[in-house]
């Protein structure tokens, strides 16, 4: 038994396709392409400074967030 929380899964919505170049950048998420023209991204955040980074760095890139949502914990 550790003592480490688990991490939560976050569903992160964009507008825009992201191409395969983004899976560098986020590396620990399944980027999924979706129909109506955004892309999904979806995998676990450790904790909340983590998903404030995430966040920052969508911001940086300019890419216009759509929807941040928690499904679940891993």
């Amino acid at each position: 038994m550790t003592d480490q929380p688990e991490a939560l899964v976050y569903e992160i919505r964009v507008r825009g396709h992201l191409d395969a170049r983004w899976g560098e950048r986020f590396a620990a998420f399944a980027l999924t392409q979706e129909a109506e023209g955004t892309t999904r991204l979806v995998g676990p955040v450790a904790d909340q400074a983590a998903l404030h980074a995430l966040l920052r760095a969508v911001r940086d890139l300019g890419i216009p967030l759509l929807s941040v949502v928690r499904v679940t914990s891993s």
